[in-house]
């Protein structure tokens, strides 16, 4: 993870562990490797997708880089044969080309993608491959609860100026930026329809990620109060079904470039 790395909750994160690494596995099962190199996978987070990298590619070796301490302490509690580093991809770079690049979930809190693509595009391997998933913020339903909570009187004064992460792009932009240093690029979208207990675990989803940055600012006493009002506002948005369990919609943008010769 890249936002400020002391917000994140590994514990909250990992409560829809099963859901959250749903689109990584599915991005993994769309890339082919054919070259030699080592794997990186940026923003590993608590490290139970880079696990799954680790098993579809056993004998290559494989790091995981986050700039969560908390993240990372969860990550080697694995005891997994995989190497675990400190590092914020806004700047990273890799020592040696690697085979693959993969970041589920991660871009979309790492500013300036108009250089941070072809960056790390240009430091693969030839014939490798950068592959991520991102999900598609700007016209979330969870992502508008957050904008009209933010916007009453409560919250509007006191959280004015923290920082969002950046709206993933629209597909077309990716490619046009990806495209002068790929030989080939497979590009879709998916809709999750998470089913979750009810309108509260959708708010406990959102505190994992979503409203990370804003409860990182608040004082103890006042957390709670902020996840009550975010409930009741999202209560509308997401409706109890006929089970009374509701529908967490989730819309995912995949990318999977692979590499032209180096000029």
């Amino acid at each position: 993870m890249t936002t400020n790395s002391n917000t994140w909750n590994p514990s909250t994160y990992l409560e829809f562990a099963d859901y959250r690494a749903r689109p990584g596995m599915d991005l993994l099962s769309r890339i082919d490797l054919r070259v030699p190199g080592q794997i990186y996978d940026l923003g590993c987070g608590p490290g139970n997708l880079t696990q799954q990298v680790k098993a579809r590619w056993p004998d290559r070796k494989v790091t995981g880089i986050d700039s969560s301490p908390t993240m990372l302490e969860k990550a080697r509690a694995l005891k997994a044969d995989i190497a675990w580093q400190s590092g914020d991809i806004s700047t990273w770079t890799p020592e040696t080309p690697p085979a693959l690049l993969f970041a589920n979930a991660a871009f979309q809190w790492v500013p300036n993608h108009r250089e941070l693509f072809p960056r790390l595009m240009r430091s693969v391997a030839p014939g490798g491959v950068l592959a991520t998933q991102m999900p598609l913020t700007a016209d979330a339903p969870y992502h508008h609860c957050l904008e009209k909570l933010l916007d009453t009187p409560r919250w509007h004064e006191r959280l004015r100026g923290v920082p969002y992460h950046e709206h993933a792009w629209p597909a077309g932009s990716y490619y046009n930026l990806l495209i002068p240093y790929a030989k080939q690029i497979d590009v879709w979208e998916t809709h999750y329809h998470h089913v979750l207990a009810d309108i509260h675990a959708v708010t406990t989803w959102v505190s994992g990620t979503a409203l990370t940055t804003y409860l990182a600012e608040l004082r103890a006493e006042e957390r709670q109060l902020f996840l009550d009002d975010y409930t009741d506002i999202a209560s509308a948005t997401y409706p109890a079904r006929l089970d009374g369990k509701v529908l967490f919609t989730m819309r995912r943008l995949f990318i999977v470039a692979e590499r032209n010769e180096k000029s």
